[in-house]
């Protein structure tokens, strides 16, 4: 299958913790991200397709933020190569330029470089 995405994942050196906001239940850890997406590796497999809301506790504040507030879309869900865990991709939706400063300063601060 052909790889549709257009910018680079990027794997962070934490696994970021990721709630729903309606319930405030942990639904899995941030495993990588880019400006238009994430993927979280959960315990249970989280239906495709549907719109979450979604708080993402940051590891510290930027633009003096504490957490990113966003919705998206739930793209995909597989079994993880440990069968215990499931990966979830998701697709960020209305984006702001707020957010995707965060995103960038939170790869620069976090993620692992090439």
């Amino acid at each position: 299958m052909k790889e549709k995405r257009n910018l680079k994942r990027r794997h962070l050196i934490y696994y970021l913790k990721v709630f729903d906001r309606n319930s405030n239940e942990l639904l899995g850890n941030l495993i990588d991200i880019t400006p238009n997406g994430i993927q979280l590796i959960t315990e249970n497999p989280l239906e495709t397709g549907i719109l979450f809301k979604l708080k993402m506790v940051l590891p510290k504040t930027i633009l003096d933020k504490s957490e990113l507030i966003f919705d998206a879309k739930s793209i995909r869900c597989d079994r993880d190569i440990n069968p215990n865990f499931y990966i979830t991709g998701f697709q960020l939706l209305n984006v702001s330029k707020d957010h995707h400063a965060i995103i960038d300063q939170l790869i620069d601060d976090s993620g692992f470089q090439d």
